[in-house]
């Protein structure tokens, strides 16, 4: 099947030695504002709840990225993208790793007793702690010498634990948006997530198909 003249342009430049400096570069923006946010006061009157609630957006945006690398990958006939998608899945792990610190440490001081209790007693903090579990997993896994360990086919099983991450990060940031009863960018995250994981289940089901 012939390759279009945008796809072979896209190909070249994802190729390029400098494409994964560059994505590096845009992925770590966020946390660099919001590093300097904090450190210059401009989070606002609540800043703990700020930087507590922007690093939680920002893991599930870039889980949306990694979890949209394969169908752009098929659909626009441009592998060089498969590159990306590690790097992008270590800054979903890296964005909830803030996410977590800063939660830790600006609402529970780093109180380890009182964060237990407090995962334990609060549905949607126990919902956040088991996809940053999963995510640990699959951050760990995520290297050559891990798949060689565990061999393809389990090291893929494993992996597809990120629909469940994807799952449990929107039904987390559902729990911490419905005390503002505002819906509309859980059902915008919801829309999206439904769109790349529906592509799957439908290619999936084409590959099954006699």
């Amino acid at each position: 099947m012939p390759v279009s003249r945008p796809a072979q342009r896209a190909r070249a430049l994802l190729l390029h030695r400098a494409a994964k400096p560059v994505v590096f570069a845009l992925m770590l923006l966020p946390f660099c504002w919001l590093l300097y946010a904090a450190l210059t006061n401009r989070l606002g009157a609540n800043p703990a709840e700020a930087l507590i609630r922007a690093s939680g957006d920002w893991t599930l945006r870039a889980l949306c990225l990694v979890l949209a690398v394969t169908p752009l990958r098929v659909i626009t006939a441009t592998p060089a993208l498969a590159r990306l998608r590690r790097m992008l899945g270590l800054f979903v792990y890296f964005y909830v790793v803030v996410h977590l610190l800063s939660y830790s440490g600006f609402d529970m001081a780093f109180e380890f007793a009182d964060i237990a209790r407090d995962i334990a007693k609060r549905p949607f903090i126990l919902v956040g702690f088991s996809a940053f579990v999963v995510l640990t997993a699959l951050a760990v896994t995520s290297f050559n010498q891990a798949i060689r360990l565990l061999g393809g086919k389990h090291w893929q099983r494993l992996h597809r634990l990120v629909y469940l991450v994807a799952a449990l990060a929107l039904l987390h940031f559902f729990w911490m948006r419905a005390g503002k009863h505002n819906y509309t960018e859980v059902l915008v995250y919801a829309a999206i997530l439904a769109l790349l994981l529906g592509w799957r289940v439908v290619r999936y089901g084409k590959k099954r198909s006699p």
